[in-house]
This record gives structure tokens, sequence and C-alpha cells, in this order.
């Protein structure tokens, strides 16, 4: 039998008993979490917040993480068992100064959910001269995954989960320039680029941590209306795109193929909180059940995990570039 998700050897349904239609609510029906810590980056808004929104009803405290205080204290407010933090993932020292923080308290952190991310944005660079959406959407990421990594250890039972995309599909990881120093920049050719990226970082940490009883999964939450993810994307791009029509009204096609945000959420939450996923990690999973293994790279069908997303030797070639593009050593032990 498989132990890791190499290749996909593990992206086969399991039946959840969900699929894509299941709210958030409905996945974690009759699941208690009192006692258990949750942090979350970006729970502020969208999927995100129904996703905190959810487990702090649970039971669980959860840590919001969020680059804006008092737009967070907003969305927020009303929700009980939640705790607000300042974090920008594009500013390494605000990931060291907040784990830095919640490590010095001793307690065990039951689920890290790398939720933020950022997409449809130009061509910009952090101070480090990283490409934003790879910053944001990975590197920031596997930094805090690193930081926390201690306390997440010490839970005997943590899951790990990163917010991917079917927009994997879109771009393989670059290794020769990842920053786009040397290509033309496409704004979803870096989107892809990054949740590639946490396909990637997933198999490799769930296949090194699961002997410390934490495991890792990476999601696709669906398209989802409704979010502001799209906040810096022009209306001539999603004319471009199909999905806007000459009035700049969303088509009723593409509509009709959207998520509600409570959908939006439920795969992230079931990956935390499923007890079918006790011994399975490492996997992509989307419409809260783990997703299938697309073999057909050039064609048009955005379901499933593309398996160079998963290939052994690019998800150590990737976390040792992570390493050494963060300046942070990551060891699993």
């Amino acid at each position: 039998m498989e132990t890791n998700n190499y290749q996909g050897a593990l992206q086969k349904p399991i039946g959840s008993g969900f699929n894509g239609k299941s709210t958030a609510s409905e996945v974690i029906k009759g699941i208690d979490l009192t006692g258990k810590i949750a942090i979350i980056t970006g729970g502020n808004s969208g999927v995100g917040l129904e996703t905190t929104r959810v487990l702090a009803k649970a039971g669980a405290t959860v840590i919001v993480l969020a680059r804006d205080i008092e737009k967070a204290r907003k969305s927020l407010n009303g929700i009980e068992n939640v705790q607000i933090d300042q974090m920008d993932l594009m500013d390494p020292i605000s990931i060291d100064s907040f784990a830095e923080k919640f490590i010095s308290t001793g307690n065990p952190l039951h689920f890290l959910i790398n939720n933020a991310g950022i997409m449809w944005v130009p061509y910009r660079k952090d101070d480090r001269g990283f490409e934003s959406q790879l910053a944001t959407n990975y590197l920031g990421h596997f930094q805090l995954t690193a930081r926390l990594w201690p306390a997440l250890k010490v839970a005997k039972g943590a899951r790990i989960i990163n917010v991917s995309s079917y927009g994997h599909h879109y771009s393989a990881f670059h290794f020769e320039d990842p920053n786009f120093n040397h290509r033309e920049y496409e704004t979803l050719l870096g989107y892809g680029q990054s949740k590639t990226a946490i396909n990637l970082f997933t198999v490799e940490l769930d296949n090194l941590s699961k002997e410390f009883h934490v495991r890792s999964y990476s999601v696709h939450p669906g398209s989802v209306g409704g979010t502001d993810l799209a906040r810096e994307a022009s209306q001539e791009l999603f004319k471009q795109m199909g999905i806007l029509g000459e009035d700049n009204s969303i088509l009723p096609e593409v509509e009709a193929t959207l998520k509600t945000i409570s959908q939006g959420a439920a795969t992230t939450v079931w990956c935390a909180t499923s007890p079918k996923l006790n011994d399975l990690g490492g996997v992509y999973c989307e419409d809260a059940d783990i997703a299938t293994l697309n073999l057909l790279e050039d064609s048009e069908s955005y379901n499933g995990v593309l398996s160079y997303s998963l290939e052994q030797n690019n998800a150590k070639k990737l976390w040792e570039l992570s390493e050494k593009m963060t300046g942070v050593t990551f060891k699993v032990n």
C-alpha cells in the first residue's frame, strides 16, 4: 500500500458522502472542536471568513491572521472564540514576530489553515525581489508553517490545510525563473505557478511530517462567487476570458457554475476535521473529497490534480529552493 502521494498515488476519491454543493456547516456536523486551536491566514474575508465562523462555532479557538486589524475586527464582529493578530505574508519579519509570540505560549496548534492568497494582480515584487503571487500564496506560508512547526508537532494530531486551486493547471513550477526576471509576466502563469508550489509543498510536507502525526492537504475550493479575489482584475480581462458579457455583467452560464462561499469553504473544513482522513495525507482535495488524478495535461478540463504538481523530485527540489529563498531552514524532526 502506498504511504505517500508522490505522482498522485493516493489520488482516489474515498466516498466522503459529500459533493460540490455541500456546505462547510454540513461537512462538520456532529464534530466537536472544543479545546482545539486553529490559525488561519486571511480568515476575515470570503472563504476564509466562513471557515473561521464554522470552526469557531464548533468550539475551536480560531486565531485569524490579517494585514489590516481594524478591517478584520469589523468582519469578525460577533463571532465568538476568535482572536486577531497582525501579519503580512509578504513581510517575513511580521511572520516571524507572530510565530515567536504563539510558540512562546506553549500551546499546541491543531489546525494551520494557509488560506490567504492573491490573484489577477499586475507584476510586482516584494522587498526581496520575489514575485508577489509566489511570495503571498506560497513562500509566506512555507515560512509560517516552518516557524509554527514545534506547536504543530506537540499537538500530536495536527492538520495543515494549504489552499490551492485548479489554477495549478495554468503552470508548472518554473525553477529556472520563478520571479519572471527573464520571461514575460502573465498574471495567470504567476498564479498557476504559486498553486503548483502549494501542491508540491503539501505532498513533501506530509511525507516528512506524518511520523509526528501531522498531516497535510491541499484544497481547491472551487470557483466561488462573492469573494474579493478579483479586486485588482480589469473587466476587460474577464471579457477576454469569457466570464463577463459586453454589458460587464457575469454571463449566466458562468454564474450557474459558481459555488456559494459556504460551499467554497466546505473542502477546507472537511480536510481539517474529517475522521476519514485520519490515516491519509498529502492529497489534493476538491468538492469535499479526494480529487482524481488528471492525466490530460493538454485538455481544457480543470478537474482533478495534475501529476506534475505532485512529482517527487520537484517536491524535494522546491523544498530546498524555498529554504534558500526565504532563508528559513525547515527541519521536520
